[in-house]
């Protein structure tokens, strides 16, 4: 009877580490949204690949159709992904002597003809296993030169995947790419027809959908079953490109937005918890944050540098940075932190900073906001993705496929490159103990 108990004893021992192990897997296997489970593109996978080019560690390759900036998300065994592919070509239209003409024309809708998809490819294979078409027509907003009409990275809870177009709806599917539910937010103005950036968040089967623009911004939650709508708060806000993020801290769950103020809300209701005004800098990183302190800033440009803010769980009210006597939510201002369009990375105490280009790297203590050291890791060019971390180095591409990796800690050291030939601006996805990196011509599977 001892000896069946002891028995007994480990076979449930074993079942319970097992359903463990299987849940572990099936955790690190998922990237389902923009920047990672948590929202801060860190990963636990210690067989991830450290070197790769065009020739060593690729698994797999799929041809890109279209365009698209949107960064690809991993649930299960199937990695996702959003493209505008132009169906047709409107022809050009001669240059008009007429001043009140060429401002018309000026300020016209494209029409061209696109049609904008979700597709789905084998996570083993890289083949397609379904594409779905969302819109088709002439676009309903103008987009900069150099972007595309799929910014917006879905997201997927493992039952569903969620896409949203900018202005052209928000969509749900079930795993099979059939159609769930859609809205459509409605069509305004962006800041000098540049375009929108701001992808869903899912939280607590709600779907929160950020609409800033020019005309009539708002911050919008639906039911991500049915598509209804829960609430909607207006904003007093113009064109953001930043993504919110669900923050759960030790006094409450938020919802944070960015924008000429960060804002908080509750997210089941949408009421103001507190707000902080930024003196300069665009939207367009997203905020990092632990169990303590979230850490917000705005984008710096060619004439200003981006600021850094550490605001602590409980805040509430109208906040005011720590440079302006601050108060007891703000535990640290840096108006020099020289945040760029790259959302930073919080580790091990540690906030990093990569620069829009050229390569650098400045590293703060998050608790005190002490700068340890700004270095140049390589020459880079332009940087639009998200750095990631991944065994205790700090990865970050450039437009051009150049990833610098450092060594994280609080001495700076520089461990190499690794160069894939294509353009980049999409955020990596991790999938398992692979990389998944989307191009404008492919996207790639990278693994040991």
């Amino acid at each position: 009877m001892k000896k069946q108990k002891i028995n007994l004893f480990r076979g449930v021992f074993i079942l319970i580490i097992s359903v463990f192990i299987l849940s572990a897997c099936k955790t690190n296997n998922d990237w389902p949204k923009f920047r990672g489970p948590d929202d801060n593109m860190i990963t636990v996978n210690e067989m991830l690949p450290t070197s790769w080019n065009d020739s060593l560690n690729i698994k797999w390759t799929h041809p890109l159709e279209g365009e698209s900036w949107s960064s690809p998300i991993v649930s299960g065994d199937k990695v996702f992904y959003s493209t505008a592919v132009l169906v047709k070509k409107a022809p050009e239209k001669p240059i008009s002597e007429d001043p009140a003409q060429q401002e018309a024309d000026k300020n016209s809708l494209p029409e061209d003809i696109y049609r904008l998809q979700l597709c789905c490819l084998d996570i083993k294979t890289g083949n397609e296993l379904w594409n779905v078409t969302s819109y088709e027509g002439t676009p309903r907003i103008k987009k900069h030169a150099r972007s595309t009409y799929t910014c917006e990275t879905p997201v997927s809870d493992g039952k569903h995947v969620w896409v949203y177009y900018g202005m052209h709806g928000v969509y749900c599917y079930d795993m099979e790419g059939n159609l769930a539910w859609k809205q459509d937010p409605g069509v305004y103005p962006t800041a000098n027809g540049w375009g929108t950036g701001s992808s869903p968040v899912l939280y607590n089967n709600t779907l929160y959908v950020l609409v800033d623009n020019e005309e009539n911004s708002f911050l919008v939650a639906y039911n991500a079953q049915t598509g209804e709508e829960k609430w909607k708060v207006n904003r007093d806000e113009k064109t953001t490109y930043s993504t919110p993020v669900i923050w759960e801290n030790t006094a409450r769950t938020e919802l944070v937005t960015l924008g000429s103020k960060a804002r908080s809300y509750n997210p089941d209701t949408g009421e103001l918890l507190w707000e902080l005004e930024f003196n300069k800098g665009r939207a367009a990183a997203s905020p990092v944050y632990d169990k303590e302190k979230i850490y917000i800033g705005l984008s710096g440009g060619p004439r200003d540098i981006g600021p850094i803010h550490a605001v602590k769980a409980g805040a509430s009210g109208t906040l005011t940075p720590a440079y302006e006597n601050g108060n007891e939510f703000v535990a640290w201002s840096d108006t020099l932190a020289g945040l760029g369009y790259p959302s930073p990375v919080l580790y091990n105490g540690l906030l990093y900073i990569v620069s829009d280009r050229g390569g650098e790297v400045s590293c703060f203590d998050a608790n005190t906001g002490e700068r340890l050291y700004k270095e140049k890791a390589g020459k880079a060019a332009t940087c639009w993705a998200s750095p990631w971390i991944a065994n205790d180095r700090l990865y970050f591409s450039d437009e051009k496929g150049v990833t610098q990796i450092v060594q994280t800690g609080t001495e700076f050291k520089a461990l190499g490159s690794n160069t894939l030939d294509d353009k980049f601006w999409a955020s990596v996805a991790v999938a398992g103990n692979d990389y998944i990196f989307k191009g404008v011509d492919k996207i790639y599977c990278i693994g040991n």
